[in-house]
């Protein structure tokens, strides 16, 4: 199983479609970390960019983010990426802590309009 986490400065980037890169665990059956990678994002807002299919090719199934729009997470969700908002701090301690069992999605999404044309 892959988990992604959108990643700025080792932390959980406060919004999926402008973070700096992915964070991808790879994890076994007993739940061991199998790989950890960096996964470069794509240039432009991640909610309009091809971000989703490229994460589906990198077999990711899970995706642990701070805030989302409610389109990126309709797009993610419909591509089989189960979506769990509302994580923030350090991405090894939101990772640690979904392992544990203690992250669960806060049924938030982001509300604000973005211009993604920067």
């Amino acid at each position: 199983m892959k988990i992604a986490i959108p990643t700025r400065g080792n932390k959980v980037d406060d919004h999926f479609g402008h973070c700096e890169y992915y964070t991808i665990f790879e994890i076994d059956d007993e739940k061991n970390v199998v790989s950890r990678q960096r996964f470069d994002s794509p240039v432009g807002c991640g909610c309009k960019s091809n971000v989703i299919p490229l994460l589906m090719d990198e077999g990711v199934s899970i995706m642990l983010a701070g805030s989302m729009g409610n389109g990126a997470f309709n797009k993610l969700t419909t591509s089989g990426i189960s979506v769990v908002r509302g994580c923030y701090g350090s991405i090894s301690d939101v990772f640690n802590s979904w392992l544990e069992g203690e992250v669960s999605d806060s049924g938030v999404g982001c509300q604000t309009p973005h211009d993604c044309s920067d």
